[in-house]
């Protein structure tokens, strides 16, 4: 099993990352502030204008530790990694894959289907917590519509198709998230997904998490040799990373959802944690997001009985233990890919 190491967040303005020996240190206003080893990391996430040393940038990449850089909002920018590992055979089938409909349908088939039944799981536990809350009666439509989608999508043999289904589930359950804020209804106002920018404050919080998330999943994609560029659900294009989108979509509900939504309703952030730019953008405060980020890495080391491998992990690792999984229907060693479906 993989050990689950360490990502390291660099959330303030103007810092500066560099090698001594072995370790890593920040600086911030020329005064160090953290210092620590090398071997404990395996990413590094600067968020904001930070500034890494060449050194610490090469030794990165030797040991396999990946950095990426966000934007403000959040919004992926870039990442350095170094050579890529893994058998070259598995890459070569994954764009033989990738390039067969039939295949990349069937895999997509079990993605999509894991995407919903997450989203359905978040209402019905909703309900089964709080069975006398507001919407509760919009929340057992939604559920009992998101189940015949389900239902529906087993039996799709087009992407397109499947595509459809997919948008018909995520409309229905992005139509009832308001339903799941509990506290702070009035400041955390959520009338539908939008990005790039992010218009509200619900928006904003749940980008930023799935672009996280989304390098957890790159990660995990790279440490086992497949490429995180070329998807089966998502398909090509310049910049985006295509199956690290695809292996994402399992987690959106069960990690991403369920954290923003327990930030708003223990209360861990407030509205004043947000603020509003000339644009219409809206962005979190430096606070809100070392907030956020300790409440996600403390997440992660949660534990979870995973359905097929019948034993207790950690969240951090569902991310590895998917790609290998993935990887190994690839080779032809399992009849299926087994999404993760959360019970």
């Amino acid at each position: 099993m993989k050990k689950l190491l360490n990502t390291l967040f660099v959330t303030t303005e103007g810092a500066y990352l560099h090698k001594d020996r072995e370790t890593v240190v920040v600086e911030i206003e020329r005064k160090k502030a953290l210092q620590l080893p090398l071997l404990t990391l395996s990413n590094i996430f600067c968020l904001g204008r930070i500034s890494l040393s060449p050194q610490l940038m090469l030794a990165c990449s030797q040991n396999g530790i990946g950095i990426a850089h966000f934007s403000e909002y959040g919004r992926f920018q870039a990442r350095i990694q170094g050579p890529q590992t893994g058998n070259v055979l598995l890459r070569r089938e994954q764009y033989r894959w990738a390039d067969d409909p039939v295949k990349s349908t069937s895999i997509s088939r079990f993605i999509v289907a894991s995407k919903i039944s997450n989203s359905r799981t978040v209402f019905q536990r909703m309900l089964r917590n709080n069975p006398e809350c507001a919407g509760a009666t919009d929340l057992k439509i939604a559920v009992a519509e998101l189940k015949r989608t389900l239902g529906k999508v087993q039996n799709i043999a087009d992407l397109d198709s499947l595509r459809g289904r997919e948008g018909e589930a995520a409309n229905c359950y992005f139509k009832n998230f308001q339903n799941l804020i509990t506290q702070q209804k009035d400041d955390f106002k959520f009338a539908g997904r939008n990005r790039r920018p992010p218009r509200d404050p619900v928006n904003a919080l749940l980008s930023f998490i799935y672009a996280i998330m989304l390098q957890d999943c790159v990660s995990a994609l790279e440490g086992v040799g497949l490429d995180p560029y070329v998807g089966f659900l998502h398909r090509d294009r310049p910049g985006r990373q295509s199956l690290a989108l695809d292996l994402l979509e399992e987690f959106r509900a069960f990690l991403g959802d369920r954290l923003a939504l327990s930030l708003i309703n223990l209360q861990q952030l407030k509205i004043s944690d947000f603020k509003n730019t000339e644009n219409g953008a809206v962005l979190m405060s430096d606070t809100a997001r070392k907030t956020l980020l300790t409440a996600y890495q403390k997440r992660k080391q949660e534990t979870l009985n995973h359905p097929i491998l019948k034993e207790k992990i950690k969240i951090g690792l569902l991310f590895h233990v998917q790609t290998i999984l993935l990887s190994r229907h690839i080779r032809g060693d399992l009849d299926y890919y087994p999404a993760f479906i959360w019970r």
